[in-house]
């Protein structure tokens, strides 16, 4: 918590700041209290968001679905495709741009997808492969149309670096909407005051102290269970940002 004489951070269970030397036992409760409403005001609007959305998707499912894919399917997709044409045909630049773009659009419309719309990972995930599907599409459209060439692969070969471009797009709009999840929800804030801490976490948290008594026991399990939340979307992001990139530059640097 924050000391409300000097402003530093001290633990939980203190009862004099180790800083300004001021007694917190007084007001540590308060100050206590503050941090698990503010917690679960943001657990709140978390679900108030998730219920907005579901009941959108009742009223108007047609207009729900036909926006989120005009925005976050043909909008990045046809970007994806404009730089295509404008790097490889108009310009004739190195095909390192063109998959550099392709990482770098799909991403900032998945941080969008949650930042505005509170799309969670498994719709980006639907998002990002549309978006995929229709930009490769629409790129390997133009190169038929320009080269006067089939505009499916015709070799194994072909069809896998497809795919593989296409899954590039995909995992970079999926690294990007858990890059917004971590920065928007999940760093800010921990636990909400609801939330009963795992039993692994109660484990943990008795190791750092056998006698502790129940409250400062249960703030420990939640610190530890956050801090676990907080592991796995990093690692979730770093998984997929890193499998993004493989894919989309393997055929530029080399298997």
């Amino acid at each position: 918590m924050e000391c409300p004489y000097c402003a530093e951070t001290v633990k939980d269970e203190a009862i004099i700041c180790k800083h300004c030397r001021s007694d917190l036992l007084g007001v540590r409760p308060v100050i206590l209290a503050v941090q698990d409403i503010v917690q679960e005001l943001n657990h709140l609007q978390d679900e108030l968001d998730r219920v907005q959305n579901e009941i959108a998707f009742i009223k108007r499912p047609a207009h729900f679905l036909l926006l989120r894919a005009a925005i976050y399917v043909l909008l990045p997709g046809t970007l994806l495709i404009a730089a295509h044409f404008l790097i490889t045909i108009v310009l004739n630049s190195p095909l390192v741009y063109l998959r550099l773009s392709s990482i770098l659009i799909p991403l900032l419309f998945g941080i969008a997808a949650y930042a505005n719309s509170k799309i969670g990972f498994r719709g980006a995930a639907g998002l990002g492969s549309a978006c995929a599907v229709y930009g490769v599409v629409g790129m390997l459209t133009v190169v038929a149309y320009v080269d006067d060439s089939p505009i499916l692969p015709i070799n194994w070969h072909e069809w896998r670096e497809t795919i593989e471009y296409m899954l590039s797009i995909a995992l970079a709009f999926a690294s990007g909407n858990i890059l917004a999840n971590l920065l928007l929800r999940i760093l800010p804030s921990t636990i909400s005051a609801g939330d009963r801490p795992n039993v692994l976490a109660y484990r943990l948290a008795r190791l750092s102290g056998q006698h502790a008594a129940d409250e400062t026991l249960r703030r420990r399990a939640r610190k530890i269970q956050d801090l676990a939340r907080k592991a796995s979307a990093l690692v979730s992001l770093i998984a997929t940002a890193s499998a993004s990139m493989y894919t989309g530059l393997k055929g530029i640097i080399g298997s």
